[in-house]
C-alpha cells in the first residue's frame, strides 16, 4: 500500500425545487385561474371513477423532489372530493414529492367544529386528522367556520381570507350610509373588519335555530333605519337566515339590502329564495362553483385565485404570508 493524497468522492444534489399545481375535480376553474395568475401550467393528472364508486388517481408527470400544491374544495359531493384528495395527497407522497400542500378553499365539514349535544362527532377534527395520516404537510384555506380549527392540525395551516376583497367591492361601489350587519353574533368580528374597511357602523341580527340548516330571525340590534345594510357571512348555505335577515333589516327601515360571503353552499332551494328575496345583489368568492343551471342573476361572483396565489407563491418562495393574511394590497 503506498502512501499519498486521499481521494474523497462528493455527490452533489441540486437544491432547485420545482412548483407544480395539480387540481381535483372539485373546482378546476379556480384551479385554472391560480395556475394564470402564477404563470404556469396545471400539472396532468389522471383522475376517474369506477363503476363501484372508487376513485383512482395517477399522476402524468414525474413529483419527485417538487413542492406539490394540490387545489380541491371539498364541495358537493364532499364525500366525493375529499376522499379523492385524500388519494391525490398519498399518491404524490408515494411519488416521493418534497412537500405536500392541500389547498382546500371551502374546507368541508368545518362546521362540525365542537359537540353541541351528547354523542355527538367533531368531524372537522375527523377531517384533519385525514389529510395528516394522508401524508400532507401544509393546508391552504380560506375563512374556516371558526378560526380555532387550525388547531385541530399537528402541521402548519394557512388561514386566508376573502373578507377584504368582499368588503372593497362595496367600497368602491360607492354606497352612501352604509350598516353591515352580522347573522349572529358570533360573525360580529368578521363584520367588524369587514366594516372597518368600508367606514361603515355595525348591527346584529339575532336567531334561533331549532334544526339544522333551519333559522327564524327573531330580533335587529342597532340603527339600520335609513341606511344601506350589508349582510356578512362566511358561508351561505340554504339562504333562510340570510333571507329572513333581508326581510328584517327592511322592516326595521333599511333602504336597501346587499350581502357578502365567502362560500356560497347554496343548498336545497337557496337559489330560488335568493331569486325571490329582497335582496339587491349577493356578492361571494369563487371557492365553490355555483350551479350554471340556478337562477343566479343577483349572485355576483369574485375570484380568490390572486389571494390564493399569492399565498402558493409566498409558501414555495419561504416567505411571509401574514401580510396577505391582512388583505394588504389585494384587489378583487
Amino acid at each position: 500500500m503506498t502512501d499519498g493524497p486521499a481521494i474523497q468522492a462528493t455527490v452533489r444534489r441540486a437544491t432547485y425545487r420545482s412548483l407544480m399545481l395539480f387540481s381535483g375535480r372539485g373546482n378546476p376553474e379556480l384551479s385554472e385561474r391560480i395556475a394564470e395568475k402564477l404563470g404556469i401550467r396545471l400539472g396532468s393528472v389522471l383522475t376517474k371513477t369506477f363503476a363501484d364508486g372508487e376513485i383512482y388517481v395517477k399522476y402524468g408527470e414525474s413529483v419527485r423532489g417538487a413542492d406539490v400544491f394540490i387545489v380541491q374544495p371539498t364541495c358537493r359531493p364532499v364525500n366525493e372530493n375529499l376522499m379523492e384528495l385524500l388519494i391525490m395527497i398519498q399518491a404524490a407522497k408515494l411519488a416521493s414529492a418534497h412537500r405536500i400542500t392541500a389547498v382546500v378553499p371551502w374546507y368541508g365539514y368545518s362546521r362540525q367544529d365542537k359537540k353541541s349535544q351528547p354523542r355527538e362527532p367533531i368531524t372537522g377534527r375527523l377531517v384533519a386528522d385525514l389529510l395528516v395520516a394522508a401524508g400532507v404537510d401544509r393546508v391552504l384555506t380560506m375563512d374556516l367556520h371558526a378560526g380555532q380549527m387550525q388547531g385541530f392540525f399537528s402541521i402548519p395551516v394557512d388561514h386566508m381570507t376573502a373578507i377584504p376583497m368582499l368588503a372593497d367591492y362595496f367600497r368602491f361601489k360607492g354606497l352612501d350610509d352604509v350598516v353591515v350587519a352580522s347573522p349572529d353574533a358570533g360573525g360580529l368580528k368578521m363584520a367588524k373588519r369587514f366594516g372597518d374597511r368600508v367606514g361603515a357602523s355595525l348591527a346584529v341580527l339575532t336567531k334561533l335555530r331549532p334544526e339544522h340548516n333551519e333559522s327564524k330571525v327573531m330580533h335587529v340590534i342597532g340603527d339600520v333605519a335609513g341606511k344601506t345594510a350589508i349582510i356578512v357571512d362566511d358561508i351561505i348555505d340554504t339562504a333562510g337566515t340570510l333571507c329572513k335577515g333581508a326581510e328584517a333589516l327592511l322592516d326595521r327601515g333599511a333602504t336597501a339590502v346587499y350581502a357578502a360571503a365567502t362560500h356560497p353552499v347554496l343548498s336545497g332551494p337557496a337559489y330560488d329564495r335568493i331569486a325571490d328575496s329582497p335582496l339587491k345583489e349577493l356578492v361571494v368568492s369563487d371557492t365553490i362553483p355555483l350551479r350554471s343551471d340556478a337562477h343566479r342573476d343577483k349572485i355576483v361572483v369574485l375570484s380568490s385565485a390572486g389571494i390564493l396565489a399569492d399565498t402558493i407563491h409566498n409558501v414555495f418562495a419561504d416567505e411571509s404570508v401574514s401580510a396577505l393574511f391582512q388583505g394588504e394590497n389585494q384587489l378583487f
